[in-house]
């Protein structure tokens, strides 16, 4: 998807209709500026593409119910309508789009609120001639860039952190899943065990009565699976929406200056409790994974004693020793001849020498086995060791990892006795709660374990169903195709499950280690992301040897955010080009729109993000203030700059006072005083 432009109409502060704003394209001059202070209409501008494309806004754009420019409204006349809308067009697989939302509003009307908008897109054709497709707006916008992915691509830098610290990081790992492709594959395998289930009910329909049996004990048991995991998530749902409470609640302590210090104490051994988890879990499985691939070595030592055993009393008894070998003298003998030349006829002195040293000669091709073997011995004895000695290490991290988590928990235990009885009967009551909500937590948890385990019991009952489903004889030919299909299609389900399994775990991989590379490039702190299984972003430290969290500050978390989202590009691109990908859309071309990207970090940072960003994306537009605007950011981006503009912000504040910036040696207003008494925006582009 490659934007090309931009025009609004009387949405927000645009007066009226406003120049067409070109969005820049190309390899090297592929960012387009916008720069404006605040309140002239720079995040209206960023919500102006989320409002046309998907009818959503950004956290930041403030009562979203007056669309409609003030001065527009007062300016028509009475029940006559004002009308509001914004045009974006953009290319897309050599295809040129312009997408139209529109809306109205009715001065003086009871409700005086914006009508329901309309949505309108026009294709250009083969003919150059503009038109209308047959397909829904909506649809062909989802199929190019999907809604539940916008986030990537239009944001407000100044909350961008929301990435990481939202309570919809669900969401979040989501769209991440979508982006990836892997909801693709989870599509195409919700479709395979529905086109399974349709192919069992056909054998049922035409199977023998034992075939019949199975088959009805095996749909038994896949519709129990289908209502536990439907409960299952309903229990993911409620545990989100318990850990919500928990998050109010632990909010209104904060609030509490009496106990604000223990309760923030309290949040961050929580943190610390579930990195050290997840680390136990991490060590967990290391060692697991050691155990299956090298406990074998240790179990053979008694094995290779033996062998050497064997090995030496052959090297005693002449059987086995090095010099000459048993072949070489058999070919003397068989050519009759010795290597001196002289002749070994049978019954002579020669020959009688020759078979009395036959007899104390080794085998070269034993021999020769015997020194690989040994080798091989030796080789799986230093594995043995290799092997105790790791395995002490993951056990000892596993024990360190525990008493990490034991003395939390004794910590979290006496700030949580100290809440229940403190006094101020607001204090206590907010910790009883907070004890109800760990309660039914835990409960939730409990459930959701026993019910893994009871799918985990009855997917081994149907495996066992289906091998016997398959060993029934098949007399009929449409019992033959329909088993045939059947197994087929479960042979895909299965191949399809693991394609996803490894792919997520490729991707997820790979993301992590380019986000650690970009945040590495920006930040000057020591720190670590890491992208959860469920594409939850974290900083950790590791200055002790142990991972620990990190309480970021609002910067670290903007650089994490950007770093994440240009990861995702960067990576997406790459996989993309290399066909690793399963995307709808076409993956080879992303542009990014930030609202003031800069606003919380150094100046150092700042330098960074504006060298790396414009690199990943292949489109950049980027609204700054002249504060954000700055040495650093200048500098690195001047030279990419393919399209800029000013937004002048008319004020209707009495001897207001006015405003500029320089850009190319040029001054360009940013603020003048309004002369009709209202407020409102004008587009100008600068001229380098």
């Amino acid at each position: 998807m490659k934007l090309t432009s931009i025009k609004l109409c009387n949405f927000r502060s645009f007066y009226g209709q406003t120049p067409e704003i070109t969005i820049a394209s190309g390899d090297i001059k592929n960012t387009t500026i916008i720069h404006g202070n605040n309140g002239a209409g720079k995040t209206s501008l960023l919500n102006a593409f989320t409002w046309v494309l998907y009818e959503k806004f950004t956290a930041a754009f403030a009562v979203i119910e007056q669309l409609v420019n003030k001065r527009a409204i007062a300016e028509a006349e009475d029940e006559k309508p004002v009308e509001c809308w914004v045009e974006v067009g953009w290319e897309h697989e050599g295809t040129r789009y312009r997408a139209k939302r529109t809306c109205r509003v009715y001065k003086n009307s009871p409700s005086n609120e914006a009508t329901k908008t309309i949505l309108t897109i026009q294709t250009v054709g083969d003919d150059g001639k503009w038109y209308f497709p047959i397909e829904a707006a909506e649809e062909i916008i989802n199929n190019i860039l999907p809604g539940s992915l916008h986030q990537y691509f239009f944001f407000d830098g100044e909350r961008i952190e929301e990435i990481v610290r939202s309570d919809k990081k669900a969401e979040i790992a989501e769209a991440t899943e979508t982006f990836l492709g892997v909801k693709v594959i989870d599509s195409a395998i919700r479709h395979l065990k529905e086109a399974k289930k349709t192919l069992d009910g056909e054998l049922a329909t035409i199977g023998d009565a034992e075939t019949k049996k199975l088959l009805n004990q095996q749909n038994q048991l896949e519709t129990k699976v289908e209502i536990i995991d439907k409960r299952q998530e309903e229990i993911k749902v409620e545990i989100e929406h318990q850990q919500q409470f928990k998050k109010d609640i632990s909010s209104r302590l904060i609030e509490l200056n009496t106990v604000r210090e223990l309760q923030e104490r309290r949040e961050t051994l929580e943190t610390q409790k579930r990195t050290f988890q997840e680390e136990l879990k991490k060590t967990r499985n290391a060692l697991k994974k050691l155990i299956s691939k090298q406990a074998y070595t240790v179990l053979l030592k008694e094995t290779n004693h033996q062998f050497r055993e064997i090995v030496s009393n052959l090297k005693q008894k002449g059987e086995l020793k090095s010099g000459i070998s048993k072949e070489f003298i058999n070919d003397l003998i068989e050519s009759g001849r010795c290597i001196c030349g002289a002749e070994l006829k049978a019954g002579g002195s020669g020959h009688f020498h020759i078979k009395n040293l036959l007899k104390k000669t080794g085998s070269s091709s034993v021999e020769e086995i015997a020194i690989r073997m040994g080798a091989q011995i030796d080789n799986i004895d230093q594995q043995a060791d290799l092997f105790w000695e790791n395995s002490d290490r993951e056990q000892t991290r596993i024990s360190q990892l525990r008493e990490s988590i034991a003395e939390i928990e004794v910590e979290l235990t006496k700030i949580q006795e100290t809440l229940r009885k403190d006094p101020n009967e607001d204090i206590s009551g907010l910790q009883k709660r907070l004890d109800g909500i760990e309660s039914k937590i835990d409960e939730l948890n409990r459930e959701q374990g026993a019910n893994q385990q009871e799918i985990s019991h009855i997917k081994s009952e149907i495996d066992v169903l289906s091998k016997q489903i398959a060993k029934q004889k098949q007399n009929e030919e449409k019992q033959v195709l329909a088993q045939r299909r059947i197994v087929a299609t479960q042979d895909a389900i299965e191949r399809l499950t693991e394609v996803k399994n490894r792919q997520e775990k490729q991707f997820r991989t790979q993301l992590e280690k380019r986000v650690q590379e970009i945040f590495s490039e920006i930040s000057v702190t020591p720190y670590i992301p890491k992208i959860t299984e469920k594409y939850e972003l974290t900083l950790v430290e590791n200055t002790t040897g142990i991972e620990a969290p990190v309480a970021a500050s609002t910067g670290e978390n903007q650089i994490l955010s950007l770093s994440f989202i240009a990861s995702i590009i960067d990576k997406v691109r790459e996989w993309s080009e290399k066909k690793k990908i399963m995307l709808v859309p076409d993956s080879s071309t992303f542009p990014i729109v930030m609202d003031s990207p800069f606003g919380s970090l150094d100046a150092n940072s700042r330098r960074h993000i504006a060298q790396t960003i414009p690199k990943l994306a292949n489109q950049l537009v980027v609204l700054v203030t002249k504060t954000q605007w700055r040495v650093e950011v200048e500098e690195e981006i001047v030279e990419r700059i393919g399209k800029e503009y000013v937004l002048v912000y008319y004020s209707s504040k009495p001897n207001c006072e006015q405003d500029f910036i320089e850009l190319g040696g040029e001054r360009y207003p940013l603020v003048r005083q309004s002369v009709n008494g209202f407020e409102y925006t004008e587009i100008v582009e600068v001229e380098r």
